[in-house]
């Protein structure tokens, strides 16, 4: 019997094997197969952002950023259409927050500035509250001079650290 039960074995496996060797290859292939289009909804040009969906890197794109003279705070006349297309998103976007983020170049101590990267920040979301945007809305931080986006040692290079970020939170 016990003998009986090894052949019965071995008899299952050949068949097992034989029936699996007796399949066709199937040929591959390498087209790609048909795409097919999928209809979605139509795309709001209104400048609105879904406040459900709103992204950092999105709203990025939107904000303007707003640059600074030296060792100034003050908004200058060139950077009040910033501000302006600024607080025009946020109201079309009333349940997006922001964060403003005050920059500056490399002179000057740490300490020097981080209180003028606040002030920055502090008179770009002044100017955005004066426009009608609640204050409520608007965070500020400072980064003085530890977040630079042009890294020479030159005044165009300065001139482009001077500068408040928008974000959103």
């Amino acid at each position: 019997m016990r003998g009986s039960g090894f052949l019965l074995l071995g008899l299952g496996l050949f068949l097992t094997f034989a029936a699996g060797c007796g399949k066709k290859p199937q040929p591959t292939t390498t087209e790609k197969p048909p795409v097919t289009e999928t209809r979605t909804e139509p795309q709001d040009t209104s400048g609105r952002v879904s406040t459900d969906q709103v992204s950092s890197e999105a709203m990025e794109v939107v904000f303007q950023k707003v640059y600074f003279d030296f060792d100034r705070y003050y908004i200058r006349e060139d950077a009040k259409p910033a501000l302006e297309h600024n607080a025009r998103v946020l109201k079309t976007n009333p349940n997006v927050r922001i964060l403003i983020e005050g920059h500056c170049d490399e002179r000057g101590t740490v300490e020097y500035n981080l209180a003028l990267g606040e002030r920055r920040a502090a008179s770009s979301r002044q100017y955005l509250m004066d426009l009608g945007i609640d204050g409520s809305r608007i965070s500020t931080i400072s980064y003085g001079k530890e977040r630079p986006v042009a890294f020479g040692h030159d005044e165009g290079s300065w001139q482009q650290n001077r500068r408040s970020e928008f974000v959103t939170r």
